[in-house]
């Protein structure tokens, strides 16, 4: 065989390259880096995101952010839609994720615990808050009258369903505590009437009691503690500097969008001190006694 020959050669060169960019696209270690056959260096990006609405639609709205920073970073972009907190917070904890799109619960504990370092706000300009409702027709109007009652919690990692109704109901005693995988759920165990009382936010709460009748459900306790917004955190696996060149990049983002993703390139970042604060000691209390309400 000719081995000379400029046809063979030119084959040759692009089975190779071919050979080169599938074994690039199918390295499965996240942050790290290979050539591409032009010379440039193409990296990996892991995005958690925590999304309740479970569906394609939900996940869509970030392919314009994930186009946007993949150019600017040189980067193939993955990301990973998880639709419950603690399947969020297992992989924050294992540092899985480079960048994570944070509700404020999750955001308060991978900055305290996890080095994660926020870079912007999330869309949060009406600061939510804890609320733990009941039905319409229930005897109990303040939290005293929940003692012995069975309760719906959000799941760990959410600071309006777990850490501050926790934080606010501790010292009762409740017959059954059950864990919901999301605010829908919640007002669905109370209808159900598998639970006598449930916690969410109050945005979560005025949102999904639309899908029920009129005046079917009351809110027992009203958290007065404003709930910051989350944020996009970035995990310290990344280099300082690929750290520095990611914040300029979303901080430039364009608001079109910035605005699909659910982000303010250009607002202060939240303040998590109170939060952090509860957190920790719904953590000691949960440490001290398996069912984390008595």
């Amino acid at each position: 065989m000719n081995w000379r020959h400029p046809l063979l050669l030119i084959i040759i060169f692009t089975l190779t390259a071919c050979d080169r960019v599938a074994s690039l696209k199918g390295n499965g270690e996240g942050s790290q880096s290979s050539d591409s056959p032009q010379g440039t260096t193409i990296t990996k990006l892991s995005i958690g995101v925590v999304n309740y609405g479970e569906n394609e639609q939900s996940v869509r709205q970030y392919n314009d952010f994930q186009e946007y920073l993949g150019t600017q970073q040189n980067s193939l972009i993955e990301l990973e839609p998880t639709y419950n907190e603690v399947r969020a917070l297992a992989q924050i904890s294992s540092k899985k994720w480079d960048l994570v799109l944070a509700p404020p619960g999750l955001a308060a504990i991978a900055i305290e615990q996890y080095n994660y370092e926020p870079l912007v706000p999330l869309d949060g300009r009406d600061k939510s808050r804890s609320v733990i409702i009941t039905k319409q027709d229930s005897t109990a109007t303040s939290r005293r009258d929940l003692a012995g009652q069975t309760i719906a919690l959000g799941q760990k990692g959410s600071a309006t369903g777990y850490y501050l109704p926790i934080f606010n109901l501790y010292g009762l005693n409740f017959k059954q505590v059950k864990f919901a995988p999301t605010p829908k759920d919640v007002l669905q165990l109370l209808e159900q009437d598998k639970v006598t009382v449930g916690a969410l936010s109050l945005d979560d709460f005025n949102l999904l009691k639309r899908d029920y009748k009129s005046n079917q459900f009351k809110i027992i306790h009203l958290d007065h503690h404003d709930v910051p917004p989350g944020a996009i955190l970035i995990s310290d696996r990344l280099e300082r500097n690929q750290q520095e060149q990611i914040r300029l990049v979303l901080k430039n983002t364009p608001s079109s969008i910035a605005s699909s993703a659910g982000y303010l390139p250009n607002e202060p970042l939240p303040d998590y001190t109170y939060l952090t604060k509860v957190i920790k000691r719904v953590q000691e209390v949960s440490a001290e006694s398996p069912m984390v309400l008595q």
